[in-house]
């Protein structure tokens, strides 16, 4: 492993009006020279000091060039494992709910991954920009990149962000078990093993995919203090803990609140059944398969707990992680909840 963990890197010179083969080139070239660690089975690259996957990296800096945002997009942000698979699906139905009534809603026999894509992995991940002109209006993206790192015809458009943020203790268990899920899918023979003191080591460091987390998280959190018309910034908790409440507020954010006919007939409760975890993770669809060819459908749905870390993490590794996240998060406003919260 290369030792790159206080390297930067400035950027791009890539010219956007270079023909296709040029461009895949010339970012084939800025990638090669990025600061790179092998981190957890993955290779990472810390591109404006972010460290971004391998799978990921390429469609990051092509997306920045090239995506053209248009004011009715949609954007959830978020890091991995912060209730991305989730605010997919609520977002999908509430934007879709003239389309498609709860019992007859494509989650039911798709993905929420193929509903909602992420824009730097499924539309940019060559390097050039694919199925875009396919997409009905509004447009509906995931991204996992920080705020600075987004295309700047997103930062410069009325295009709406959400932003989904979740205990970083609870995070971390939650991504050990992911990465877990590719290695078991990788070999059928590995076992489970519990987090060890070198994943921990870097997630404190800050070596994660699209981390440091802090400062993902901070970012977006600053830009939605700002400018609350164009972020808002959710929780994983206060997701869990009032669902209804936390859904009339996104609807209302998006441009498309519920009316009193259909808070009376209980649609509301119709898309938080559809879309929770429990559901979700039920249905065949989200039982089988495989994304980006490594990753297991069925790790987006494990459990969903609030608070589940005193479960995984001994209480010296919480008591670090805390004062991590106390330190870094100070004066900022930001104060995440850890309150067990284990229904759906």
């Amino acid at each position: 492993m290369e030792n790159t963990k206080n390297s930067e890197s400035s950027g791009s010179a890539i010219n956007v009006n270079e023909n296709e083969q040029e461009l895949q080139n010339n970012i084939e070239k800025l990638v090669t020279a990025l600061p790179q660690e092998n981190s957890y089975h993955f290779r990472q690259y810390k591109y404006n000091g972010t460290w971004f996957p391998s799978f990921s990296i390429r469609g990051v800096i092509s997306s920045q060039l090239l995506f053209q945002a248009d004011e009715s997009d949609i954007f959830l942000a978020s890091l991995p494992k912060c209730g991305t698979t989730w605010l997919r699906a609520l977002i999908f139905s509430i934007v879709n709910r003239g389309r498609y009534k709860p019992k007859d809603s494509p989650l039911l026999f798709k993905p929420p991954h193929d509903l909602v894509p992420n824009i730097e992995i499924d539309h940019f991940r060559d390097g050039l920009p694919q199925n875009l002109e396919q997409l009905s209006r509004p447009r509906i993206f995931t991204t996992h990149v920080p705020y600075a790192s987004l295309p700047n015809s997103i930062k410069a458009s009325n295009c709406r962000i959400v932003y989904v943020c979740r205990n970083p203790l609870d995070t971390v268990v939650s991504y050990w078990h992911f990465l877990n899920s590719m290695v078991k899918n990788n070999n059928a023979s590995a076992r489970p093993k519990r987090i060890d003191d070198e994943f921990l080591n870097e997630y404190c460091l800050g070596i994660q995919a699209y981390g440091p987390f802090w400062y993902n998280t901070l970012e977006y959190w600053k830009v939605s203090l700002e400018k609350p018309e164009s972020v808002l910034f959710m929780t994983y908790e206060d997701l869990k803990e009032d669902p209804i409440f936390q859904l009339k507020k996104l609807a209302s954010f998006l441009g498309f609140q519920f009316s009193a006919e259909e808070e009376a007939e209980g649609l509301i409760e119709e898309i938080s059944t559809l879309c929770s975890l429990g559901n979700l993770k039920s249905l065949e669809v989200n039982q089988k398969g495989i994304r980006l060819s490594i990753i297991p459908v069925s790790a987006y749905f494990r459990k969903g707990e609030v608070g589940d870390y005193v479960n995984h993490l001994t209480p010296s590794t919480v008591e670090t992680l805390n004062k991590l996240v106390e330190e870094k998060f100070a004066g900022s406003g930001l104060v995440f909840k850890s309150k067990l919260i284990t229904g759906e």
